[in-house]
C-alpha cells in the first residue's frame, strides 16, 4: 500500500529537505505552489539562461509517495533538524489507491492529428488511419511529442510546404519528431542537432522505429553544411542568440521555420534576424493558442 504524505516548506529549504526525504526511503517528491489559485499565487518559470535561481516557492507544499512501512515523523524530525529548521506539522497523510499507473499515464496520451494527412501516434495505439504519415513517438526524455502548439505549427509547415528531395536541419531536435516528419514527407538529406546526448540518443531510436533516414548528432558533430531548411522549435531568447549560427546554415534560397515564440515576441525575434542577414524576409506564418511559428527566406 502506498501513501501520499504532504508537508509545508519555505522556498528556501524546499529543494534540499525534499532531497534528505529522498535520501530516507520517499520514493517520490512534488514540490507545488501551496498559495495555488488564490491571490498569493506565485509565477514561477523562465526560458534557458533566465531560470530562476530558486526552483521553490514562497509557501512551498511537499507531496511524498511514501510505502505504507515510512515513519513519516521520525524521517520528517531528522530531515528539518539537518537543516536546523523548524519542523513542518504534516498536512494529511492519506492511501494512494492501488492503480495501474503505467495503464493510466498511456492513457493521457491519444493519438493527435497534425493534419489530414498527418498522425502523431504513440506505440500503444493503433493509428486512427493506416492510409496516413503515422509518426510513432511515444512521450520521453526529450521535448516534442506534437501536441504542444509549438511543435504542431512546425509540423503543419512540413506537410504543407516541404518539398520532395529537399535537405533538412532541425535544430535542438529534442526527440527529432520535426526530422521524422520531413523524412515522411519526402525530404532527401535530414539531420538533427541537439545539446542534449539524450535527446539525440532518443531522436536516432525513434527515426529507427519509424524507418526513416535522419542523422541525429551533437552540435560539434555537425559538418560545415548548408540546408535547403533549417526548422528550429526552441525559445524566444535562445532563437536570438541562435540567429548567427541558424542562419550559417542556410542554404541560398534557403527556408528557415522558427517556433516556441509567443505572439508578442515575433516581432523582436524577426528584428534579430533581419540585422543579422540584411537579405532574410522574415514573417509570422501562423499562429497557435497564443504561439507563432515564424518563417524567413533569404532572397
Amino acid at each position: 500500500m502506498l501513501r501520499e504524505i504532504t508537508v509545508l516548506c519555505d522556498e528556501k529549504h524546499a529543494e534540499e529537505f525534499g532531497d534528505l526525504l529522498m535520501d530516507v526511503g520517499v520514493m517520490c517528491v512534488t514540490i507545488e505552489d501551496a498559495d495555488a489559485d488564490s491571490t498569493d499565487e506565485q509565477p514561477l518559470y523562465g526560458e534557458p539562461g533566465l531560470e530562476p535561481e530558486t526552483l521553490a516557492w514562497r509557501r512551498s507544499r511537499l507531496r511524498l509517495l511514501v510505502d505504507d512501512t515510512f515513519d513519516a515523523v521520525t524521517n520528517i524530525a531528522l530531515a528539518s533538524k539537518a537543516l536546523s529548521i523548524e519542523t513542518p506539522a504534516i498536512e494529511s497523510d492519506s492511501s494512494v489507491p492501488n492503480e495501474d499507473w503505467v495503464r493510466l499515464t498511456q492513457a493521457q496520451f491519444g493519438p493527435t492529428k497534425v493534419s489530414d494527412r498527418m498522425w502523431i501516434v504513440p506505440t500503444w495505439h493503433e493509428p486512427p488511419s493506416a492510409d496516413a504519415i503515422n509518426i510513432r513517438l511515444d512521450p520521453g526524455v526529450a521535448f516534442g511529442t506534437g501536441s504542444h502548439p509549438t511543435t504542431h505549427l512546425c509540423l503543419q509547415w512540413l506537410d504543407q510546404n516541404c518539398p520532395v528531395g529537399a535537405s533538412v536541419l532541425d535544430y535542438g531536435c529534442g526527440t527529432g519528431i520535426l526530422a521524422i516528419a520531413a523524412a515522411k514527407v519526402g525530404a532527401g538529406l535530414v539531420k538533427g542537432t541537439d545539446i542534449d546526448p539524450q535527446a539525440v540518443e532518443a531522436a536516432q531510436t525513434n527515426a529507427t522505429e519509424n524507418h526513416v533516414q535522419a542523422e541525429f548528432v551533437l552540435p560539434h558533430g555537425l559538418k560545415s553544411e548548408t540546408f535547403d531548411i533549417v526548422v528550429a522549435n526552441i525559445l524566444a531568447n535562445p532563437l536570438k542568440f541562435l540567429a548567427p549560427a541558424l542562419l550559417s546554415r542556410l542554404a541560398p534560397n534557403g527556408k528557415l521555420v522558427l517556433s516556441g515564440v509567443l505572439k508578442h515576441q515575433a516581432e523582436e525575434v524577426m528584428d534579430v534576424y533581419r540585422k543579422t542577414d540584411p537579405q532574410i524576409r522574415m514573417s509570422v506564418w501562423q499562429e497557435e493558442n497564443g504561439w507563432v511559428c515564424i518563417t524567413g527566406q533569404r532572397a
